[in-house]
């Protein structure tokens, strides 16, 4: 049985999702969000991200990280900052003996939803049915499960 987290990075809200793969069947483990403080300095909201991770990790204990990997966003600033907190995501994961496994948005949606254009709800809805959950998690926790089922699917080919 392996434990996997998913990082979906993000300079405001970094999603994470913890699953275990068992003899190709996937099982829910804990998801959520690690929020920064919008007041503080870039950072400080860095630093924040990482000490959230590294607690996650530390928790939950996973074997592995899988991340998704930068976009290029529209705006050049954002697509900075996001590099960022995908950084602090990494060397959280690196701080604490994983292995990193980086993900597109593409590839994440195809390996959930079977389509690489999907849209983000698309994406909340397979996590939800592939996961059995009884409700939908937030767009973020979501993400970062699906990055999380993306590797799993990587590992069970």
């Amino acid at each position: 049985m392996g434990r996997i987290i998913g990082i979906d990075p993000g300079s405001r809200k970094t999603g994470y999702g913890v699953i275990d793969m068992d003899r190709g069947r996937l099982f829910f483990v804990a998801c959520g969000v690690v929020k920064t403080t919008p007041e503080y300095p870039f950072a400080t909201r860095l630093n924040e991200i990482f000490d959230g991770l590294n607690e996650v990790i530390q928790v939950h204990g996973p074997a592995v990280a899988a991340i998704e990997e930068v976009f290029l966003a529209t705006n050049p600033r954002s697509a900075l900052k996001l590099g960022h907190a995908r950084g602090a995501a990494v060397v959280a994961a690196m701080q604490n003996g994983l292995a990193v496994y980086d993900y597109s948005p593409r590839a994440v949606k195809q390996a959930v939803v079977g389509y690489g254009q999907a849209a983000k709800e698309q994406v909340q809805h397979m996590v939800r049915v592939l996961l059995e959950l009884s409700g939908s998690p937030s767009p973020d926790a979501a993400d970062a499960l699906a990055v999380a089922i993306c590797h799993a699917n990587q590992l069970h080919l």
